[in-house]
């Protein structure tokens, strides 16, 4: 087994540094169209970050189960070797790219990942906001495992991938030469990826490299301040809600759901799907419908419904 460290668990005082300097950036430095910090929401953030050490653990156990099995059916190998490591890190993060745009498309997953998106503010405090419910994602790295790289190579470079996006969850830095900004994923284009704007919804699903975005059609440039937050916004610091609030309204919608298909499409569907009844000449019950609070845009192709993660401007 390849003996490679946890970048997260190893870059933990960097971001805690960062972090600090950040704040200290901001009070000294003030930007007043900036979201800045808030007590209560950084405290939470970090509960959040150091809440899913935990649970990652937890959740390891069968995820680290399967892959093995996968690993020891496949007879195909691929070491890690200076040349490898490369190659397998430009695969995870295409495997990211459809693992995090899948993860605001089904709303199952949604109820994940929609941890990440209910902050109001957005900074680098706001990294540390992760589920609890990491079993989710798995499943998207399987093509990896199957095609010989070793779990705990899969580990090492999605630990690399989370450590790179910690830098770019904040408003302290502009738009960096633009080589750079059409390779790679910058705080710009990372604001936008959590903006609530019309425009911006499901845009820049990527991890490290920014040309996934460009090549799928899910790119957005910022062009206007974006607003943070989520359509239906919990109004919460509880971390035990934050983890949870979607699975509850998952379990409320199937409850109160009409069919078998309805309750499919609860769990299964976009996030802002509801069925709608079928008027004379019109298509059949159970198509997706939009979601009213969401600010009415085109997503990019193939994204699916509109998930309700952003707020109107002001709310």
């Amino acid at each position: 087994m390849p003996h490679l460290p946890n970048a997260v668990l190893w870059s933990i005082p960097a971001f805690v540094l960062l972090t600090v300097v950040e704040i200290v950036a901001c009070r000294l430095h003030p930007d007043e169209d900036a979201e800045g910090y808030a007590a209560k929401d950084a405290a939470t953030s970090v509960t959040m970050g150091l809440g899913s050490l935990f649970f990652d653990l937890v959740w390891k156990i069968p995820i680290v189960a399967v892959y093995a099995a996968v690993h020891e059916l496949t007879p195909l190998r691929v070491p890690v070797l200076w040349w490898t490591l490369p190659l397998m890190l430009l695969a995870q993060d295409f495997l990211y790219y459809w693992l995090h745009r899948g993860h605001h498309v089904i709303r199952i997953l949604w109820a994940c990942h929609v941890v990440h998106h209910s902050s109001r503010k957005f900074n680098l405090s706001t990294a540390l906001r992760q589920p609890w419910t990491s079993w989710t994602g798995w499943v998207f790295y399987l093509p990896l495992i199957a095609l010989g790289v070793h779990p705990a190579a899969v580990a090492f470079c999605s630990s690399a991938s989370l450590v790179y996006q910690f830098w770019i969850h904040t408003e302290r830095i502009g738009t960096l030469p633009r080589p750079v900004e059409l390779v790679f994923n910058t705080p710009s284009h990372h604001r936008v990826h959590h903006a609530s704007q019309g425009g911006y919804l499901d845009r820049n699903f990527a991890g490290i490299l920014i040309v996934w975005d460009r090549l799928f059609g899910s790119f957005a440039p910022e062009t206007e301040r974006p607003v943070y937050g989520l359509t239906k916004n919990i109004d919460t610091y509880n971390p035990l809600r934050v983890a949870t609030h979607e699975y509850a309204a998952i379990a409320r919608d199937v409850a109160a759901a009409e069919g078998w298909r309805e309750r499919a499409g609860r769990v299964f569907r976009g996030p802002g799907w509801t069925p709608v009844a079928a008027a004379p000449g019109t298509a059949v019950p159970g198509t997706a419908a939009p979601d009213e609070s969401a600010p009415v845009s085109a997503p990019p192709a193939a994204a699916g419904p509109v998930p309700e993660r952003t707020r109107a401007a002001g709310a």
